[in-house]
């Protein structure tokens, strides 16, 4: 039988969307505010959802303090108050997108964990705008 574990985590990050091959025009057109030049930023929270079976020995499917210190050094840390057009490696050629975002946030947890475990992650980017990645 599994049971998923899940936490809770935030942080706050500028972006800014745009495709550098289209004009301003068509920029504002698809993407609205989110396009202006000088950014724009959100609190983000996240779900990070772990299913697995329970362990008979500790009760747990995995210890959640663990799990709190990969989500703090995995996401906070690397995501936390940065410009991710400009800070973060993977989105310099890629939109910072929410569903761009919460794939990153994915694969740098799931390197993390153990196999038998399964994923998923929402993020939300507004109170009323999430997406969720489950590696498919």
């Amino acid at each position: 039988m599994k049971v998923t574990v899940n936490r809770k985590a935030h942080f706050n990050a500028a972006h800014r969307l745009f495709n550098q091959n289209w004009s301003k025009e068509k920029n504002f057109e698809v993407f609205g505010k989110c396009s202006y030049p000088n950014y724009h930023g959100h609190n983000y929270e996240l779900i990070v959802a772990v299913k697995g079976e329970v362990d008979p020995e500790t009760g747990f499917v995995m210890n959640l303090d663990e799990l709190r210190k990969i989500i703090e050094v995995e996401v906070e840390d690397y995501l936390d108050h940065k410009n991710l057009n400009v800070d973060i490696e993977e989105f310099k050629n890629i939109n910072p997108s929410a569903e761009n975002i919460v794939i990153l946030v994915w694969n740098k947890i799931r390197a993390k964990l153990s196999k038998e475990l399964e994923l998923k992650v929402t993020l939300y980017e507004t109170p009323r705008n999430f997406v969720e990645y489950a590696g498919e």
